[in-house]
C-alpha cells in the first residue's frame, strides 16, 4: 500500500477504526435543532468518494455528503468525504480496505476489480453497451448478483452504483470509421478496451489518465478512449481532430460500506441513506447522460455546448458497419477473453444474468 493510504487509514484507525463514522472529537456543535440537543457534536461519516474533479464527485457526491446529509438529518448527521485519488488509496485495494474495515465507506471502479475479480466487470465490457439505455439493462440484469456476491464473499453492502459518462475515441488524423482505426496506437485504460482495440486491427496501449496529453504530445499514441467531456477537459480538440460517437465502455463504480458498519449505524441513518442514496444514484446517471451528450457537443463546437470548451472537431457518426463491428468483436473476441481471463464459472454467471437480456450466450473457457 503506498504511504498516502497507509497515512489516511491511519488517520481512521486513530478515530476508532469501524467507529471512525464517529466524531472523532469534540467540536463546535451545529445550531440547536429538535434532533440535536445544544452541546451534542453530529454523528460524523468518513466517506470515500469517486474521481476528484469529475462532475459526479463536484456536484453530486460532495455537496451531497458535505452539506445535504446535515439538512437532511436537520443537523445530527455529518460526512467528511475525500476523493480516492486524493485519499492515496489505489483503485485496487479499495474493496479489500472496504472488506477489512479500514474504509468504512468508500467508492472503487470497478474495472479495478479486474485483476482479482473479473466476473465483476461483466456489465461494462467493451462493445457491450452502445448507449446508456442498454447500460441500464445490462446492469439491472446484473445488480442482484453483485450486490449478493460482494455481500456474502466480502461482506460489503453496495449502497449505490454509479456511472461516468460513455468512453469514446479520439484521434489526431483524419477518421471515418471504426475500420480505419486499424494499425493506430490508441490509448486504452482497461482489458476489455484492449480486447475490443486489438480486434479493430489497432494497437492497444494501456496508461493512465493523467498520460493521456504527454502521450498524444510526444507522439506515443495516435488516438485515445476516454470520456466525452473528460477528453474535452484535458484539452483533447486542441490536440486531437476526429471524435468517434461510439461508446466503447462507460464507466461503473459502486459505493459500497464496511457491513459491520453499516449495520452498526443508528437506525434512523440507515433508513436516511436507504431513502437518499437511490435518489443520488439516480442524479449521477441523470448527470453521465447529459455530460455525454453536452461533451460531444462542446468538441465539435455545437452551439448547444453548456459545460465543455468549444472546439471544431469533426463528429464520426456510427455508421451501419460499425454497429456490425462492434456486433462481431463482442460475440467474437470481447466476450470470449473475458470468459479466458474469468474462467468457467463466470460464463454461468453471464449466461444466468446479462446474456438473456443480451441475447448473447457464453461459451465455458477453452482448458
Amino acid at each position: 500500500m503506498r504511504r498516502g493510504a497507509v497515512g489516511w487509514c491511519v488517520a481512521f484507525a486513530a478515530a476508532g477504526g469501524l467507529q471512525a463514522q464517529t466524531a472523532p472529537a469534540p467540536q463546535p456543535s451545529p445550531s440547536p435543532s429538535p434532533s440535536t440537543p445544544a452541546g451534542q457534536a453530529p454523528y460524523k461519516l468518513r466517506i470515500v468518494g469517486g474521481l476528484a474533479g469529475l462532475n459526479q464527485y463536484t456536484r453530486q457526491e460532495e455537496p451531497f455528503w458535505n452539506k445535504e446529509l446535515s439538512r437532511l438529518s436537520s443537523g445530527r448527521f455529518e460526512a467528511e468525504i475525500v476523493p480516492f485519488d486524493r485519499a492515496g488509496v489505489p483503485g485496487s485495494e479499495m474493496l479489500r480496505l472496504l472488506q477489512l474495515g479500514v474504509v468504512p465507506f468508500g467508492t472503487t471502479l470497478m474495472s479495478s476489480f479486474t485483476a482479482q475479480y473479473p466476473e465483476y466487470t461483466a456489465p461494462d465490457l467493451a462493445g457491450l453497451n452502445p448507449d446508456i439505455a442498454t447500460l441500464k439493462t445490462t446492469l439491472a440484469a446484473f445488480r442482484p448478483y453483485l450486490e449478493k456476491a460482494l455481500r456474502d464473499q466480502h461482506g460489503v453492502e453496495a449502497l449505490a452504483i454509479y456511472v461516468y459518462p460513455a468512453q469514446v475515441v479520439f484521434c489526431k488524423k483524419p477518421l471515418r470509421s471504426l475500420a480505419e482505426l486499424s494499425g493506430r496506437r490508441i490509448r486504452v485504460s482497461s482489458s476489455t478496451q484492449a480486447d475490443f482495440v486489438g480486434a479493430l486491427g489497432g494497437v492497444p496501449v494501456l496508461t493512465g489518465f493523467a498520460q493521456i496529453v504527454p502521450g498524444l504530445t510526444a507522439g506515443n499514441v495516435e488516438c485515445a478512449i476516454t470520456g466525452t467531456m473528460s477528453g474535452n477537459t484535458l484539452g483533447l480538440p486542441a490536440l486531437t481532430s476526429h471524435v468517434h460517437a461510439l461508446p466503447v465502455t462507460w464507466g461503473l463504480a459502486v459505493f459500497g460500506a464496511n457491513r459491520t458498519a453499516w449495520t452498526a449505524l443508528p437506525p434512523d441513518l440507515r433508513a436516511l441513506l436507504g431513502r437518499e442514496l437511490p435518489k443520488l444514484e439516480a442524479a449521477i446517471w441523470e448527470e453521465s447522460e447529459r455530460e455525454t451528450a453536452d461533451g460531444m457537443a462542446c468538441n465539435r463546437g455545437a452551439p448547444h455546448c453548456v459545460a465543455g470548451r468549444k472546439g471544431s472537431m469533426a463528429l464520426v457518426p456510427v455508421s451501419a458497419q460499425d454497429e456490425r463491428s462492434r456486433q462481431d468483436i463482442l460475440s467474437s473476441t470481447v466476450l470470449p477473453r473475458w470468459v479466458q481471463r474469468c474462467g468457467a464459472r463466470c460464463a454461468e454467471i453471464w449466461n444466468q444474468t446479462i446474456g438473456p437480456v443480451r441475447g448473447l450466450v457464453a461459451a465455458p473457457a477453452s482448458k
